[in-house]
């Protein structure tokens, strides 16, 4: 039925579908068509997408610095999508067969991959999975055709990564200690390792499926991990050859963790559940999402949110306030999924997925008292993976990978609320790939700070903050 209604309202919204070549359709998904309302749970809500680009497969995206190019994860390999008309956002180029020369084959299962500069990186099998093990870089300066610089097998499914240009910091959990694996991809081999082994000899005694590494961001020397129900950790990795700790920033002890007699379901349900990671420009603002259920649907689990923590002493963070979930009427791993998924956080805003609960978009000038600026969701149609902020919009990947709904994969574009709607014509970038030499945002109509300068206003955001909460 969910399928049936996808295909209602492409026909409603007037366009062909044709998946294997990515078909654009602006301004979709209308709310009425003279029926009988739906159940308030299923209605979009805010302004509705500008465009959506259907794709076969989606999972993460990433956009590039100047906001004109989103880099997606199809499970095959990567797509290269252009921005700069958010109204209809287009498929550049595709890369697929990634470490193909392998005597495994090639990549199977590419659900993660981070950009940094002019080079992507891309890693997988994100699952247990035949076909090779390991991760592709590639050069993206000419979006119509990604060069591949560097390749290296590994011994290790990887289901998340980051990447600073030169090492490629990845989710090593097929190895003892689940370790944070860190590779140059220059000279092509791996440097470094760290997992919580390193910080104790207690988590020994803990089952390891209760503190896999979900997830890594670095920025600035130091490596934020998301160690699922054994918490938030941040290491030093300015010599990946010999990573230490910083701190922990949340988690119960192992202690406590190797007591639990039921580990399958202490880890689908809160507390813990670290799932996604990341921080502010300045890396003093950190955001926490978990991932939970409710496994017997008595409301004793998820769905959970996003915590928000001042970590400007990383030794010492604060817990500033939580983004909660989107409603739903049933929690379950089978049914309307609503938990936390992955976000960006940036000139002071939140840009959040949700799975079926949608995206969202949170004004955190004041981090301890975050106000909803944005919010869209279409329960049946849509599971958001991710969203990231871009030119003229901000972009969000719809996925076919949760359980509990049936919906069309594609690549969503929705007005930021900080600008204005984008009226750009492509035709006047000069560049036929679709504008990537255009940086200053002038042509998307950017109303407000450009693209690319929210380090500055964050930081004036939140010292702002800072020194009204000295006063008071």
């Amino acid at each position: 039925m969910r399928r049936r209604t996808v295909l209602r309202r492409l026909a409603l919204a007037g366009t062909g579908v044709g998946l294997a070549t990515g078909t654009t359709r602006g301004h979709p998904m209308p709310t009425g068509d003279g029926t009988a309302e739906p159940a308030a749970s299923d209605t979009p809500t805010g302004e509705d997408p500008l465009g959506v680009l259907e794709m076969e497969t989606v999972y993460e995206v990433v956009t590039s610095l100047d906001g004109h190019t989103a880099y997606v994860a199809t499970g095959d390999g990567i797509a290269l999508v252009d921005l700069v008309t958010p109204t209809s956002p287009r498929l550049l180029s595709r890369r697929t067969d990634l470490l193909a020369e392998s005597d495994d084959g090639p990549i199977q299962r590419v659900q993660d991959l981070a950009v940094s500069g002019s080079r992507l990186l891309a890693a997988g099998p994100a699952h247990p999975a035949d076909g090779a093990h390991g991760l592709v870089v590639f050069d993206v300066s000419d979006r119509q055709a990604p060069e591949r610089i560097a390749g290296l097998e590994l011994d290790t499914r990887v289901h998340n990564c980051h990447f600073d240009g030169r090492y490629a910091y990845l989710t090593a959990n097929d190895r003892d200690g689940n370790p944070l694996l860190v590779a140059d991809i220059e000279a092509e081999e791996e440097v470094g390792e760290w997992s919580l082994l390193d910080a104790g000899d207690a988590w020994t005694d803990v089952p390891t499926s209760l503190w896999p590494l979900h997830d890594v961001w670095v920025q600035d020397d130091r490596a934020y991990l998301a160690y699922w129900d054994g918490g938030t950790w941040v290491v030093d990795v300015s010599d990946p050859s010999d990573i230490s700790l910083v701190s922990k920033v949340r988690g119960r002890s192992p202690e406590d963790l190797a007591a639990i007699e039921d580990p399958g379901t202490e880890r689908s349900e809160p507390p813990g559940n670290d799932h996604f990671v990341t921080v502010n420009e300045d890396a003093s603002l950190l955001g926490v999402g978990g991932e939970s259920w409710d496994l017997a649907d008595d409301d004793s689990g998820g769905p959970s949110g996003i915590d928000l923590y001042d970590i400007s002493d990383p030794t010492d963070a604060e817990l500033l306030s939580t983004l909660d979930p989107p409603p739903t009427s049933d929690p379950s791993p089978g049914g309307i999924l609503t938990t936390a998924h992955n976000f960006e956080l940036t000139d002071n805003r939140c840009y959040s997925a949700w799975y079926n609960g949608g995206v969202r978009v949170h004004d955190l000038t004041d981090p301890t008292a975050p106000e909803l600026a944005f919010e869209w969701r279409d329960t049946e149609a849509t599971s958001f993976w991710t969203a990231q902020r871009a030119a003229g919009c901000f972009v969000a990947g719809s996925t076919n990978a949760s359980q509990g709904t049936e919906v069309q994969p594609g690549l969503y574009t929705f007005p930021d609320p900080r600008i204005r709607t984008p009226t750009a014509d492509p035709s006047a970038t000069g560049d036929e790939g679709g504008g990537a030499n255009s940086t200053d945002g002038t042509s998307l109509g950017v109303g407000g700070p450009g693209f690319g300068a929210g380090s500055a206003v964050a930081a004036v955001g939140l010292a702002a903050w800072r020194a009204r909460r000295r006063q008071d």
